[in-house]
């Protein structure tokens, strides 16, 4: 990895595995739902992102700088802070939410 970031990120992140899904939030619930990724009855429709993948991603977790906890992936994927993944890492903004 090269040692320039993108502007803007303060943090990277490296992704790691979990065995039992991470449960998403209420607040990220509702970020899903109004950006048009999660329906009413909950399931996750990602544009672009495979039903397998969005699986894949279930069982992933970030240790968030900002909140300082354990986040699965896909809540981290929705946050404002969210700037890309790279390489099994987490590009993170690192603003106060």
């Amino acid at each position: 990895m090269s040692d320039t970031l993108p502007e803007g990120v303060k943090f990277v992140v490296p992704i790691k595995p979990v065995e039992k899904s991470v449960k998403i939030t209420d607040k990220a619930k509702a970020e899903l739902q109004s950006s048009g990724m999660m329906d009413e009855k909950g399931k996750l429709k990602i544009k672009g992102v495979s039903p397998k993948m969005i699986k894949r991603m279930k069982l992933e977790a970030v240790d968030c700088p900002v909140l300082k906890q354990d986040v699965g992936f896909l809540q981290c994927y929705v946050c404002k802070n969210f700037h890309s993944r790279v390489s099994g890492q987490v590009y993170c903004k690192g603003e106060p939410l």
